[in-house]
């Protein structure tokens, strides 16, 4: 009766070395992550200091703490220019929805001819630096009397976002399965009732991401802004910048106004944050 080898136990070398690589991508996660918050921790650190402290080489940590910011940035009358980028990133990402939805659908679910073609144009429009077509853009306000007015910035912020988001949406529809659109025709739906009932609800994510990003690129915008606006129509941004004087930057006043300008964005953001996550892993997956 012969004996049976007994099977060599497994080296631990080779659990080691996935753990060890395990441990290196955490590490390297964490760093990265806090390279990139940590501006945004020292923003709000240094919001909360007086200038003297703010402006002092080197960094003082532990500085006395003060509200010297906070006051002079509300005592300066921030709320018209909140109100005015409100009022524009809200209404053209309502309007980037509105147009951008029907035309994705037209270029994925029921594609039309040379669909690749209008694609290429929609993004063709992003090549032209946005300072290239600023005197034009400018000149034509001025002609029509539009200067000074949060309504051109609304057209403005429509047309630049547009493009993203119809890129966007498409790959959002292309996940839509076929079995629905016919199920939906079957019942005799329409269009209309197509996209707002069965549609809009599946790639509620995807909506939800569009408009996000949309919201984001108008709130941030400040060149149309800085140009086309005055004393009517400025927008948050442009606020920002009168911070900066012929008399030297005030680190702490500009560090809290941005805090609490950033605040509707990360408002938003926390508020679409499940939506944000399943729409990005939506459209990333065909």
């Amino acid at each position: 009766m012969t004996a049976t080898a007994k099977p060599a136990a497994p080296s631990r070398g080779g659990t080691d070395t996935p753990r060890r690589s395990g441990l290196l991508l955490t590490a390297a996660a964490w760093f990265v992550g806090v390279l990139f918050v940590f501006p945004v921790l020292w923003m709000i650190l240094t919001s909360f200091h007086k200038e003297t402290d703010a402006a002092s080489n080197p960094p003082k940590f532990f500085a006395p703490l003060s509200l010297d910011g906070y006051r002079a940035f509300f005592d300066a009358g921030p709320w018209p220019p909140i109100l005015n980028s409100l009022t524009a990133s809200i209404v053209s990402t309502v309007l980037v929805i509105a147009l951008g939805l029907p035309a994705a659908y037209a270029l994925s679910i029921r594609p039309v001819k040379k669909w690749s073609d209008v694609l290429f144009f929609f993004l063709s429009t992003k090549f032209l630096p946005v300072v290239a077509g600023l005197l034009p853009v400018y000149l034509f306000a001025q002609k029509v009397g539009m200067l000074d007015n949060i309504w051109l910035l609304v057209i403005l912020y429509t047309s630049m976002n547009l493009p993203i988001a119809v890129w966007m949406l498409r790959s959002f529809l292309a996940e839509v399965p076929d079995e629905m659109l016919e199920a939906a025709q079957v019942d005799g739906a329409g269009l209309l009732r197509t996209l707002r009932e069965i549609i809009a609800p599946v790639i509620m994510p995807g909506i939800a991401s569009a408009g996000l990003i949309c919201f984001i690129f108008s709130w941030n915008e400040l060149l149309f802004a800085r140009v086309l606006t005055g004393t009517r129509a400025g927008t948050a941004p442009v606020f920002l910048t009168g911070f900066v004087t012929s008399q030297g930057l005030f680190l702490a006043k500009v560090c809290a106004a941005s805090l609490v300008v950033s605040l509707p964005v990360l408002a938003a953001g926390f508020a679409a944050q499940d939506k944000l996550v399943q729409g990005l892993s939506m459209g990333a997956v065909r």
